[in-house]
């Protein structure tokens, strides 16, 4: 896997294609609002920068890393991604007509993942027609900083997405 989509450009979805895009991914950032993803583009921009100034970063790898990340409106930018994940606003309605659309929209072995924090993964996955192939990835905040991701299985998540 190389090509991820992050769908909500707010706080956390600009951490997780900040993160996928810094280890090499390719990263599609969704969002409806234009100028939610120009937000998120400075922040991770001023993000990477704080992690040259730490010596963190080489000097030329922020624009290498900002390279990688490509911004869209419609979720269609999903469609080539292994691997997408969802970092919307937590409402069910919202996040289960997503889903529905990604299920759609993307490559039949791709795996769709949840951020959220309270909504069942096994309920999410019920709105696909993959729910082996759904499952929660609950990433704390600030995204760049913490290295913890909590991983949750739906009933149907099986054990290849889960690795």
């Amino acid at each position: 896997m190389s090509r991820a989509a992050v769908v909500g450009a707010g706080t956390v979805g600009n951490g997780i294609a900040h993160v996928f895009a810094q280890h090499g991914w390719n990263v599609a950032l969704i969002d409806t609002a234009p100028a939610a993803l120009e937000k998120a583009t400075a922040t991770i921009r001023t993000n990477l920068d704080r992690q040259v100034k730490k010596g963190v970063l080489a000097a030329e790898a922020p624009a290498e890393i900002l390279g990688r990340i490509t911004t869209a409106t419609a979720l269609n930018a999903a469609a080539d991604a292994a691997l997408v994940i969802e970092a919307a606003t937590e409402n069910p309605t919202l996040k289960f007509d997503l889903f529905e659309q990604l299920d759609r929209l993307t490559a039949p072995e791709a795996i769709l993942a949840t951020n959220t924090s309270s909504i069942s993964i096994t309920e999410i996955a019920a709105r696909t027609k993959r729910p082996a192939q759904v499952i929660g990835m609950h990433f704390m905040n600030p995204v760049p900083v913490m290295q913890l991701v909590e991983v949750i299985r739906g009933h149907a998540t099986s054990d290849a997405t889960t690795t």
